[in-house]
């Protein structure tokens, strides 16, 4: 799991009053993180990459005099490289190769002495005046590819970002000055699937900091505001496994514009790994970076020519056997019969949460949209993951146990980002397949309150808290707590927790977020009397004894065996378990 600090900074500013600089705040959080939260595997420091590299504007664009391919740029930095030889208006050459180089266009300008992002982690290679072809080149205008960003290597960077000003430092504009990309060992959020989002993360290093985190607005059950639309992109979400998908949302938006993502998006993205796409999709995967919530986006009218008749439905199914379907990442799968997927009325379009096919797929064609959010049973997410070798972002965390609450929230806020980066219209009602339980849905949270007494956390921390501390510790995660006396609490477990079920575990968020470094280590005190032994284990013990002194072995059975021995003992294999990946043919059974 990995997450950029400068990030997370920005979700926590937005929460609290953090002196960032006072506090030295980056270090405090790395060793937060790995104190109380989870191991860090690596830490890279991004920002490195990004030194020196300019806001540029092109101003005129001609012709190389000895290069039919290349071109001849007069740029405008705003005076803020020195040491590079300008024209009398201040501007700056540089050649560039790109098809799509213009003027008028916002470009990052690498000066010389500047390191190519791209090159960074491998064999570093730094920009100088070069002469190219009889004309000199101050540096370079950077692809996608070469800024790390992208594999986009067909043309410049092209940077549409509101609030752009020439001469502004690259890296600060898009917040990666000074950044820092932790990589968090998977394993240690294994049931914290809202740990998988940075809005998690953020409240939990808060929390653990001693403050109160609010979440976002948009991140709340509470005043949703309804979508309302003209029904013009009509649609049926038909769930035949409702025990197996207990929500499904889905909504259409019509006359959007595909392409290439804002630069502020396409950063957030490749800060941890991901690789900016279109626009569509790119929010898609931001919204899951932020919530922990995996999203898709199906093309409407590519859904309509794979589908009988005239009817668009989207059917949650399982697969039929022997059904194939083509991935987003190019390969075909052989469907298993239990296998989950997405379909329309005619054929399978996706393999559901870890990946959509590639014919319904997001491309620069498309007009009109169906954006999902939903849940899927993890245990079958888990098992299609490991049959067919797929272990994708959206696959990682569905295995979680995400919370099926904050669908609705979630996928608002992909309505929002997607009309106001890629505009269109919704164009349909928010269809909510919705089967949770009725008190799931009044309580607005996946347990039951939970009563609890400060002497029971005490008792078991070996600590001295008041029911007003413990109150203050969980409040400052987003529990909602009511003292009951001085003594007891009733607590309520937020929309987005799965795993507090127990008075123990809420023990265990106390401990947590107090501090184990706080726990005092003194030994329990018990009673030294010797315990009486046990009647039953006397006489196991006195009849293994007398049959091992009478020849006779003892053996230790292994439950994992070969259909030959089973052969060889007469007895049936297909009354044994067979085991679909065992991890050596002798221990199939």
């Amino acid at each position: 799991m990995k997450i950029s600090l400068n990030s997370i900074k920005d979700i926590i500013g937005q929460s609290t009053n953090f002196d960032f600089k006072a506090t030295n705040f980056d270090q405090a959080v790395i060793n937060k993180i790995a104190n109380q939260l989870g191991a860090i595997e690596s830490l890279e420091d991004i920002g490195d990459k990004y030194q020196g590299i300019v806001i540029a504007k092109i101003i005129s664009v001609k012709k190389h005099p000895n290069a039919d391919r290349l071109h001849v740029c007069l740029i405008d930095d705003g005076g803020a490289i020195g040491h590079v030889e300008r024209t009398s208006e201040g501007l700056v050459q540089v050649i560039c190769g790109a098809n799509n180089v213009r003027e008028g266009l916002v470009v990052a300008w690498l000066p010389p002495g500047s390191i190519v992002p791209e090159s960074f982690n491998k064999q570093p290679f730094q920009l100088t005046t070069k002469d190219i072809r009889g004309v000199l080149s101050n540096g370079m205008l950077a692809s996608p590819k070469e800024l790390a960003l992208s594999d986009d290597h067909q043309g410049i960077l092209e940077i549409t970002d509101d609030d752009i000003s020439v001469g502004q430092d690259f890296a600060l504009r898009f917040n990666l000055k000074n950044d820092q990309v932790i990589d968090i060992e998977n394993k240690m959020f294994t049931h914290r699937p809202d740990c998988f989002g940075y809005i998690g993360i953020a409240r939990e290093l808060v929390a653990i900091f001693g403050q109160p985190f609010t979440s976002p607005d948009w991140y709340k059950l509470e005043d949703l505001p309804e979508i309302s639309a003209e029904e013009s992109l009509s649609f049926k979400v038909i769930n035949q496994v409702p025990g197996l998908a207990k929500r499904f949302l889905a909504i259409a938006i019509k006359d959007v514009s595909v392409q290439a993502s804002p630069v502020w998006l396409q950063v957030e993205l490749a800060k941890v790994g991901l690789k900016p796409i279109n626009n569509i999709v790119d929010i898609t995967n931001y919204i899951m970076i932020l919530s922990g919530q995996p999203l898709h986006a199906y093309d409407y009218d590519k859904v309509r020519n794979f589908s009988d008749g005239i009817d668009v439905s989207l059917l949650v199914r399982q697969a039929d056997l022997g059904e194939k379907l083509k991935l987003l990442n190019g390969k075909e799968i052989n469907l298993q019969k239990d296998s989950l997927v997405i379909a329309s009325n005619k054929q399978a379009i996706g393999l559901a949460g870890i990946m959509g096919g590639q014919d319904t797929a997001i491309d620069n064609n498309t007009k009109n949209i169906i954006l999902e959010c939903a849940t899927f049973d993890m245990s079958l997410v888990r098992r299609a993951s490991m049959t067919y070798g797929i272990f994708s972002d959206a696959s990682t965390r569905f295995t979680k146990n995400q919370s099926p609450l904050q669908n609705k929230p979630i996928i608002y806020r992909a309505v929002s980002l997607i009309t106001d980066v890629a505009g269109g219209q919704v164009a349909s009602q928010l269809i909510d397949d919705n089967h949770l339980t009725s008190s799931l849905l009044s309580n607005q949270s996946n347990a039951p309150v939970i009563s609890i007494s400060s002497d029971f956390i005490n008792l078991r921390l070996g600590l001295k808290l008041t029911a007003q501390a413990i109150s203050q510790i969980l409040s400052n995660a987003e529990f909602k707590v009511e003292l009951q006396d001085d003594q007891s609490l009733l607590i309520k477990t937020a929309f987005w927790r799965t795993d507090i079920t127990i008075a123990e575990d809420i023990v265990e968020e106390v401990g947590r977020l107090y501090g184990l470094d706080k726990i005092p280590l003194n030994l329990p005190i018990r009673p030294i009397n010797p315990k009486l032994l046990d009647k039953d284990l006397k006489v196991k013990d006195i009849i293994r004894t007398k049959l091992a002194g009478l020849g006779a072995n003892e053996i230790l059975t292994y439950s994992f065996v070969s259909g030959d021995l089973l052969e060889k003992c007469h007895q049936q294999k297909d009354q044994a378990f067979e085991i679909s990946n065992a991890i050596r043919p002798e221990l199939q059974y």
